[in-house]
């Protein structure tokens, strides 16, 4: 699928299993860290909606207007963080890497890369609107690919 000009109704009845549609408060800027630090792709750009991909993965970022008619829109804290409670892993990032981009782009730093006793090395990184970015990776002993 070419996300760069496929419609919003070919998009829509193409989705499939858990999607997420992460809402924020300038999707530009969301989509620009997330490239940025993970390396991921920003298609349909616009100040109000983004198709992202993170290698086979699809998920969209909206703008507070986009959901006016949505009733998530009454339950979101007026500061953030508004991801309170949720990790979005990342499960193919290099957490050390994503952690230097993310100091040097000012992001929170909520954990430095550590290697965890479940066989995964990880960080967590906070982005502006509150939620936890979770760069991750098979340590040595346990990777099995």
């Amino acid at each position: 699928m070419d996300y760069e000009t496929v419609s919003p109704e070919e998009f829509g009845a193409s989705l499939r299993g858990i999607g997420l549609n992460i809402l924020v408060r300038d999707v530009e800027a969301t989509a620009a860290t997330l490239v940025a630090l993970f390396d991921m792709g920003a298609h349909r750009l616009s100040e109000d909606f983004a198709i992202m991909t993170y290698g086979d993965q699809v998920f969209q970022l909206h703008s507070d207007t986009t959901y006016a008619r949505n009733p998530l829109l009454n339950v979101l804290p007026e500061n953030p963080p508004r991801g309170g409670g949720i990790e979005i892993r990342l499960y193919d990032s290099d957490p050390d890497a994503a952690t230097e981009r993310a100091e040097a782009a000012g992001l929170t730093i909520l954990q430095a890369p550590r290697d965890k006793p479940h066989g995964l090395r990880e960080a967590y990184i906070l982005d502006g609107d509150g939620y936890a970015w979770v760069p991750s990776r098979p340590l040595p002993s346990h990777d099995i690919s």
